[in-house]
């Protein structure tokens, strides 16, 4: 598979679809070299689709900190795709290296940006809770493997077993992530919606609303090494 120094929507395009339709050939034809240039770009581009895709949905949300947040995304996404590149091919480097393979930091490198092409669908998927991030964690996973085997030499029962083990890890982790956050939203929500209105009360009202606001947290906070143990 040939590369082109300078950017090209087309090649970006079309390594998207090879990586999504063929990862086993594409794998078994991606240039180990050839500078860092091509993939920095692909993982930019596919991150900046992935932020307008987050930005999309967030005009579906119910409150401006979520529009904010979402017209964020396109900007931060594809700082953080690329940031998050280069540390993710440093882990599978070392990954990759304890394994036995001889390949150098740039080919784990190329490996770990081509993942960025599932990036906007698993954007898509985020909307059904807890369903983009697992997708996108067995999704990558499987492509790694498929890069461990092609581009690594390595045997495929090994690397399933070192990269499953890792992936269930993850998506562990990030159910108990998810749902912490969707709890910390919903009481957020639930604690500004006893504000609603308080600009129309008098003193005294939003005195008392206010007081019953903090005798709230107070017995929130009271009831919470309970509910732990239970």
């Amino acid at each position: 598979m040939s590369e082109q120094t300078s950017f090209d929507i087309n090649q970006v395009i079309e390594q998207a679809k090879a990586v999504i339709t063929n990862p086993v050939a594409y794998f078994q034809t991606m240039p180990k070299t050839g500078g860092y240039g091509p993939p920095v770009i692909f993982v930019a581009v596919m991150g900046a689709v992935m932020g307008l895709i987050t930005a999309v949905l967030s005009l579906f949300g119910s409150t401006a900190g979520m529009l904010a947040a979402g017209l964020g995304a396109i900007i931060v996404m594809p700082i953080f795709a690329v940031v998050g590149a280069f540390i993710g091919a440093a882990i599978l480097y070392v990954i990759w290296k304890l394994m036995g393979s001889v390949e150098n930091y740039e080919t784990a490198f190329r490996c770990q940006a081509s993942v960025a092409a599932i990036y906007p669908i698993t954007a898509l998927l985020s909307i059904v809770p807890y369903i983009g991030s697992i997708v996108m964690i067995a999704w990558a996973t499987f492509l790694i493997i498929e890069a461990s085997v092609s581009v690594h030499g390595r045997e495929r029962r090994t690397a399933q077993i070192v990269f499953g083990i890792l992936a269930a890890l993850m998506i562990l982790s990030n159910i108990a992530s998810e749902r912490a956050a969707r709890q910390l939203e919903a009481r957020m929500a639930h604690m500004g919606s006893q504000f609603e209105g308080i600009e129309d009360l008098s003193p005294e009202e939003a005195g008392r609303k206010m007081g019953e606001f903090l005798k709230g947290l107070e017995e929130g906070a009271n009831k919470a090494p309970v509910d732990r143990g239970d």
